[in-house]
């Protein structure tokens, strides 16, 4: 059955959200930037009767508290041990998209005896300048997601894609816009300095990469970087931009699915 839990991580409520196969493995879906757990729709009716699937709200989004930052990777990273915790749930395989994925990279390092196999989509470990970041922060201090959302979703889905699926491309600007400014904010400032390239050595879980072909955000090279550097992962490059689970669900749901039942 459907659990909709609010889980405490240190003062921050966090709007979870459980469901699929009771006695199936666990499986956590974690969100992009601007996104909120509904992102993952396209793949909830094939995975939950694979798994026992758990999204969440990331502090800043969606339902879930939007304390004041500074955010953190580790501060983020928390917020998911709590969720488990809260849910009795020693080991999880994971599945993070973009800031999901940056999120899982320090679980996996920090935290591997709680991840048995992790997947890694649409993400980076570095920047290098964080010019982008501050510019993006300045946009949205002046004009609100809404004067951002054009560009971002410009860089989530493909030109070909937003034309053939216009509804589509409308529920994500949407679930983008809905976002609250502040914790969108906190959220890019944790990300203008990330660097987190002395992790991936550390991870020791069964590594998935996915990267999207047209992804401008987080290249196909930021994906086959993390691949080179977690020992033993693999990578999968799908035809989509930088929401690739959106933009080509079937072929992800299955490269997910594949990569975390194969024995």
């Amino acid at each position: 059955g459907l659990q909709m839990p609010m889980i405490d991580a240190d003062g921050c409520l966090l709007n979870v959200s459980v469901e699929g196969r009771d006695n199936g493995p666990t499986m956590m879906l974690s969100n992009s930037l601007g996104c909120n757990l509904q992102m993952w729709e396209p793949q909830m009716a094939a995975l939950s009767k694979l798994f026992r699937i758990i999204r969440y709200d990331r502090r800043g989004h969606g339902k879930s508290g939007v304390p004041p930052g500074p955010y953190s990777m580790e501060r983020f990273g928390r917020d998911v041990l709590a969720i488990l915790d809260d849910l009795n749930i020693a080991k999880t395989h994971w599945c993070g998209l973009s800031m999901g994925g940056m999120v899982g990279q320090w679980l996996g390092a920090n935290a591997p005896e709680r991840f048995d196999r992790i997947i890694l989509a649409n993400t980076s470990c570095y920047y290098p300048d964080p010019t982008n970041w501050h510019n993006r922060i300045k946009a949205v201090k002046d004009g609100g997601l809404a004067g951002v959302a054009d560009t971002v979703i410009g860089g989530w889905l493909t030109a070909d894609f937003r034309e053939r699926e216009p509804q589509i491309t409308a529920k994500m600007k949407a679930m983008l816009s809905a976002s609250p400014a502040e914790g969108y904010i906190a959220c890019c400032e944790a990300l203008s300095t990330l660097d987190q390239r002395a992790l991936l050595p550390r991870i020791k879980s069964p590594t998935l990469v996915i990267a999207g072909r047209h992804d401008m955000a987080t290249p196909v090279a930021a994906g086959e970087y993390i691949r080179s550097q977690i020992p033993g992962a693999s990578m999968t490059i799908l035809d989509a931009a930088h929401i690739s689970n959106v933009e080509q669900s079937h072929a992800f749901t299955e490269a997910i699915a594949g990569f975390l039942l194969q024995r």
